[in-house]
């Protein structure tokens, strides 16, 4: 039976989880408000893309503090790219959907790249 991991990591991967469902919600109700879906009731488009940018915020502060050397990795380039992309969508509304479209592309590409090439270091 492989050892129980201490209680810090568990409490880190579960809300790693719990925060991973929040953004997959916000993207999702971001998307559907793009195309015109009524979620008025959500607060809008910009409080859609202030979730997305928060929720994605605080992942990736986790990925830091789980390993602090992330952001100079491939992966952690890429999440900084998406979140000036979201940041650049709460500020400009007309390259929308556009900007949408590249980070759901970047963001499949990345997370189904080789673990060679996603933890690649930038910099050595």
């Amino acid at each position: 039976m492989p050892p129980t991991p201490p209680r810090a990591d568990l409490l880190r991967r579960w809300f790693s989880v719990l925060l991973r469902g929040l953004h997959l919600v916000a993207v999702i109700g971001f998307g559907a408000a793009l195309f015109g879906a009524p979620l008025d009731h959500l607060g809008g488009i910009d409080r859609l893309a202030a979730a997305v940018t928060a929720t994605g915020v605080a992942m990736f502060a986790l990925d830091i503090w789980r390993k602090p050397g992330h952001p100079l990795e491939v992966a952690g380039a890429g999440v900084l790219f998406k979140l000036l992309l979201v940041g650049a969508m709460m500020f400009d509304g007309a390259p929308r959907l556009t900007l949408f479209w590249i980070i759901v592309v970047w963001s499949v590409l990345f997370s189904h790249a080789p673990a060679t090439f996603r933890h690649a270091r930038l910099f050595r």
